[in-house]
């Protein structure tokens, strides 16, 4: 249409520049002798002819305007209002809601997605697809482009207006398509031809619902009808559509997540008044029954801001779900027994477990409505609301799932998008096996993947309080299993890929979690440049940058990482870089706790450990001065490389980039990956919910450097940390200072501690990194 829009206009304009020249100039001369006035009349000729190539360019709007804000319907029911509203722009409808019904394309994608995921555990499962409300077919065939429509053993279009079910039917015959057949019925009370002859229950494997939810009157009945013939394991319900919500979320909204869901009142007044003029329901209730009534996988809340961005702001949605009815007790086992989580909202069990323990009798209601054979005079109502979408993934159980707090709103991004410890030298004390259970700091989850793969533990608790750091881990964990390797060190060695948001709608998607997934949609230009200068850390890389830009040094540094040797590495350090990195000026800004804390994630109290042992001047020299003659950065002394690049190279990365690393951790559908569970809470709590001798290593780099000198909290964790330490387990950490004053607090406890590497001077390294005074093991004894 836009096409043909456009040719008419160059058309209309051809034959004006025509006219003008062939008669009209002559004529005007002739009767009037004046070029003024032919000049004006000229004028008028030209803009009547652009307004009328104009209007039919703008033809399929004006039809949209007219049928949709002036037209009068005099309809009383539900289904001659439908056609008397769509027959006069049934065949512009496509052309006019393309801006204006977002998220499309992405809910077919996703929806495709997890399809091929299920499809892959029970490929002999027929599939059938019922789209409801689906008007002129658009979506079936923009599902072509992510799954083909000849893929499903049959497809029915469900609409209760004939007018746009016209379009549909001719839109299929042309592209030849025969498994789809087109039903003019009421949504509420569908029916496929195939049920005379058999059970529907559980008979249909996809439905979606496009915009159309919020037009259906009894939208209760239709959701009910849903639930019932979804396939209980292998159905997928797929909604897009306009919604609004107040601002207080309930416990299961905080469950399923939600990021962005709450919307102004200015907002909810005015765009359920606006829809509602065309009989189009944005009340909360719809969202709010179809989330209690299934299981939520995947839910995404946008603006969309097709009419005036940034100002006209109409909220939608796409929501993702399962029966209620699937099998979840995997992912029960995993958030109660092997995440430590046995109390809470998240599952039946633990709904059974706070009633017990606060001895509310049962709801006796005495003689049932409705007798089987197997009732009793007495009965109890047991009502509990969905699981949270950890429960109805469709991956692996790595992201627990956890209650949105103020402090987790306080993380807008990542804090580092790299680990800033030596893996090597972890390894080298931990003697891992795979009967070995671990507690790590996520940060990056660099680490924690060196481990999987080097060690394939039983289980490795990343633990963050930043639910950002979260996200990335599960980022990597998904696109390990979901990319090949070229996309993958793509992604996070180069930090760059154009077709990230591709990636992550067609691949990585069914195995993120729910949130995870809304944190990479919003943010899906992360890779679409330098990934390693985004989040928090990235402010340090852009500082470092612009240093070396001022002070002329950028070759330099390329030619520090790139060096054949140690000894031309150590030449440009000491003549090149270490001039203007120990420079009072840079010294001074490090010194920063504002710098220290948002460009490099160093507390106050970490700060202050390093200047009561000296100056900052000397802890720069100490960390930086030893490292270019001990290590090569060229071949795997990685960490500094991407802080002055950006990126790692092949050569220089950490083990999970390299393709051995890569191939270990994909292997056997992923079974070195199983061990992991991702934690969004404090180590406190985390350990609390652990039983008692469950862990053999705990790794927790910096953590206890945040902690003020003397502080409860410590003592309250290493009490912890000793429950749940098996005999012979130990933690292990780094500190910024030489003695750092909680190992005492181990000792007190009855750990002994012993000093694994302790920084003298500006001669020998720690490790790679060398940026912390020292390392320290702490082992329970008894």
């Amino acid at each position: 249409m836009a096409t043909v829009s456009r040719a008419l206009l160059l058309i209309g304009s051809a034959l004006v520049v025509y006219i003008e020249r062939r008669y009209v100039s002559e004529a005007i001369t002739y009767w009037t002798g004046s070029s003024t006035i032919a000049a004006f009349i000229l004028l008028g000729c030209s803009l009547t002819a652009f307004v009328l190539a104009l209007g039919s360019a703008l033809r399929p709007q004006l039809k949209f305007i007219w049928h949709c804000f002036i037209r009068p319907l005099h309809a009383s029911d539900q289904r001659t209002r439908l056609d008397n509203f769509y027959k006069g722009q049934a065949d512009v409808y496509d052309a006019t809601r393309s801006g204006l019904l977002r998220g499309r394309n992405t809910m077919l994608n996703l929806s495709a997605s997890h399809i091929r995921t299920m499809r892959a555990k029970n490929p002999k499962q027929k599939l059938i697809w019922v789209d409801i409300g689906g008007g002129t077919g658009h979506n079936i065939e923009l599902m072509d482009r992510h799954f083909p429509v000849s893929s499903f053993d049959a497809i029915y279009l469900i609409d209760l207006c004939e007018p746009l079910l016209q379009v549909a039917r001719e839109r299929f015959v042309k592209r030849g398509w025969t498994n789809i057949t087109v039903l003019c019925q009421d949504a509420s009370e569908f029916a496929l031809p195939e049920w005379a002859r058999s059970d529907p229950k559980g008979s249909v494997s996809f439905v979606t619902l496009s915009y159309s939810l919020s037009m259906i009157p009894n939208f209760y009945a239709l959701l009910d009808r849903i639930d019932y013939v979804l396939s209980p394991e292998n159905g997928l319900l797929s909604v897009v559509d306009f919604y609004t919500s107040g601002k207080q979320p309930s416990l299961h909204e905080k469950a399923i997540g939600g990021t962005s869901k709450e919307c102004g009142w200015l907002s909810r007044w005015f765009w359920q008044i606006w829809f509602d003029f065309d009989h189009v329901s944005l009340s909360p209730h719809r969202r709010d029954y179809l989330e209690y009534k299934f299981g939520t996988v995947k839910t995404y809340n946008g603006r969309n801001r097709f009419i005036i961005p940034f100002i006209v702001r109409i909220p939608y949605y796409i929501w993702l779900g399962r029966s209620r009815s699937c099998d979840v007790s995997r992912f029960c086992h995993a958030f109660e027994v092997e995440g430590g989580n046995m109390l809470g909202n998240c599952s039946p069990a633990s709904f059974t477990a706070i009633k017990d323990s606060e001895m509310i009798p049962p709801l006796e209601i005495g003689e049932p409505v409705l007798k089987t054979q197997t009732s009793h005079a007495d009965a109890l109502i047991t009502v509990t609301p969905p699981l949270s979408s950890f429960h109805y993934h469709l991956g692996k159980p790595w992201r627990l799932p956890y209650y949105e707090q103020a402090i987790h709103q306080a993380f807008r991004t990542f804090i580092y998008s790299f680990t800033w410890e030596d893996p090597e030298v972890d390894m080298k004390y931990l003697n891992l096996g795979p009967e070995d259970s671990m507690l790590v700091i996520t940060s990056a989850g660099d680490n924690a993947l060196h481990y999987a793969i080097a060690a394939q533990p039983k289980r490795i608790h990343c633990v963050d309080m930043n639910p950002c750091q979260g996200h990335l881990l599960e980022l990597k964990l998904a696109a390990v299993q979901a990319l090949e390797y070229e996309d993958f060190f793509s992604m996070f060695g180069d930090g760059h890929h154009p077709k990230f948001r591709a990636l992550l709608d067609s691949k990585i998607a069914p195995l993120l979690s729910s949130i995870a997934y809304q944190f990479w949609h919003i943010n899906d230009n992360a890779f679409f440049k330098a990934f390693y200068l985004k989040g928090y850390s990235g402010w340090a890389l852009h500082l470092a940058r612009v240093i070396f830009s001022i002070a002329g040094v950028s070759k330099d540094v390329e030619a520090l990482c790139n060096a054949g040797s140690m000894a031309q590495q150590e030449q440009i350090w000491r003549e090149k870089l270490k001039p203007v990195l120990l420079n009072p000026i840079v010294v001074a800004l490090l010194k920063s706790p504002i710098f220290c804390w948002n460009a490099l994630g160093v507390p106050l109290n970490q700060r202050r450990m390093v200047l009561d042992e000296g100056s900052m001047y000397e802890f720069v020299r100490d960390t930086l001065n030893p490292l270019p003659s001990t290590y090569s950065f060229k071949d795997g002394a990685y960490f500094y490389p991407l802080t002055l690049l950006g990126h790692y190279t092949p050569s220089s990365c950490p083990e999970y980039l390299t393709r051995s690393g890569f191939e270990a951790l994909k292997a056997n559908n992923g079974e070195a990956t199983d061990a992991f569970r991702l934690h969004t809470d404090s180590i406190y709590n985390v350990l609390r919910g652990l039983t008692s001798w469950s862990l053999t290593r705990a790794v927790i780099m910096d953590h206890l450097d945040w902690f003020s000198p003397g502080s409860k909290d410590v003592d309250d964790e290493v009490d912890q940390f000793y429950r749940v330490l098996s005999p012979g387990g130990f933690v292990l950490w780094r500190s910024a200072a030489r003695k750092p004053w909680y190992c005492d607090v181990f000792e007190r406890k009855g750990f002994t501690v012993t000093a694994l590497g302790v920084r003298k001077g500006p001669e020998v390294p720690l490790d790679r990194v060398n940026m912390y005074a020292s390392f320290w093991r702490a082992v329970k004894t008894t």
